[in-house]
């Protein structure tokens, strides 16, 4: 991992985030990939936990808002349609990270507008973490940042938190939305969480999108958004760019 870091064998790929009622692509969300050169691509689930685990999670993460804000910034000097660059933070950049200025100097090097900046973060990062990480959150949405709960309803899902720090969007976990069509519980749940998002001004977007049942059924409770392998997989830049072309033609027709 270290040595990955440093021959840069780091990539990102970008899965794009759809308007559940226009169908226009409104963000992606930033993945890490490693590109092994022994061992070919390999997914995050086999190194983010040992990255946790030693605490090269910080570097790369510092990497990861770097490439992915210029990522972000080129796609609008190329005259796409302004979109939300969605990056997920570890609970150790909180802890171990001067993430303030990691993602200042990322914001400022690539020139992107903070609003189109969103910040994935845990439930677990603002239930537990220290005072020091919480102000770290405030700083951060000061700053003009969207911040968003990822894996919404698998964690302690206090209410207080959604209000302390201004939370923008709640992310509605793949685990809930994958039985959506035959758990009746699951349904439930995320109807609720729709509900509840709503109620306080926030967002809702549902991740593992993966059948037409499943959309219809997240369009019935007024989701907003959605993104899974029903639209796209996580793309490299380049595999991406007809999607973004064809929006900013039809924003530009529209």
């Amino acid at each position: 991992l270290r040595l990955a870091l440093d021959n840069e064998e780091f990539i990102l790929h970008y899965q794009p985030q759809f308007d559940i009622a226009s169908g226009r692509v409104l963000g992606v969300e930033a993945l890490l990939r490693w590109h092994d050169p022994v061992q070919g691509l390999v997914m995050p689930g086999q190194f983010i936990p040992l990255a946790e685990e030693n605490g090269l999670i910080v570097p790369i993460g510092a990497w990861v808002l770097r490439q992915a804000c210029r990522q972000a910034a080129a796609w609008e000097r190329a005259d796409h349609p302004p979109i939300t660059m969605a990056v997920n933070l570890s609970a150790l950049q909180f802890r171990r990270g001067d993430l303030f200025q990691t993602v200042t100097a990322a914001l400022h090097e690539s020139g992107l507008k903070p609003d189109r900046l969103e910040l994935e973060l845990t439930e677990s990062i603002l239930v537990h973490e220290t005072e020091q990480a919480l102000n770290a959150v405030r700083e951060l949405k000061a700053l003009g940042v969207q911040l968003s709960i990822d894996d919404f309803g698998t964690g302690y899902s206090s209410l207080a938190y959604l209000k302390r720090f201004a939370v923008d969007k709640l992310k509605i976990d793949r685990s809930f939305v994958c039985d959506l069509e035959t758990d009746l519980d699951d349904a439930a749940i995320v109807r609720a969480i729709v509900q509840m998002g709503h109620s306080l001004k926030l967002r809702v977007i549902a991740e593992g999108v993966e059948t037409d049942r499943q959309l219809h059924m997240l369009k019935l409770v007024d989701c907003d958004e959605v993104q899974g392998f029903h639209f796209s997989r996580p793309l490299p830049p380049g595999e991406l760019e007809p999607m973004l072309t064809r929006a900013s033609t039809t924003a530009r027709a529209g």
